[in-house]
């Protein structure tokens, strides 16, 4: 993650539909017809938990590649729910493909903990908010 990223988030017409940007793609936001939304793409908490989910795939695939393991695929599995008053809870589970030994399945699962987006997510962080003009 770079740290200069900047990304737009547009709503407009449709009620809860948002349409995000970082200047060279483009996705969308929404939110389940329950919520008033059309259910039009994937929610905030979704987005949320995908890009946890592709941060700790990328991250082990690089580490791997390093050490020129045999790993052959990743899959990331993510539940995210309200714990308590104090925080949430995301539950991450890593299913790591590939004739890996014990060692090298461990210390992948302490790689996972490593990945940007895990870091920025249980680190402390600042968010400053302003309006500017229209």
């Amino acid at each position: 993650m770079s740290e200069t990223t900047i990304v737009t988030a547009r709503s407009e017409a449709a009620p809860y539909h948002v349409v995000i940007d970082d200047g060279r793609h483009s996705w969308s936001a929404d939110t389940v017809p329950a919520n008033g939304g059309a259910d039009a793409a994937p929610d905030p908490e979704a987005l949320v938990l995908g890009a946890l989910g592709a941060c700790t795939a990328i991250t082990l695939r690089m580490f791997a590649a390093r050490k020129q393991w045999p790993l052959q695929g990743i899959t990331v599995h993510l539940r995210y729910g309200k714990r308590d008053a104090t925080g949430t809870a995301i539950e991450r589970n890593v299913v790591l493909q590939g004739a890996l030994d014990d060692a090298q399945r461990q210390k992948l699962l302490e790689i996972a903990e490593k990945c940007p987006i895990h870091r920025l997510l249980t680190g402390e962080v600042g968010i400053a908010t302003t309006l500017a003009p229209a």
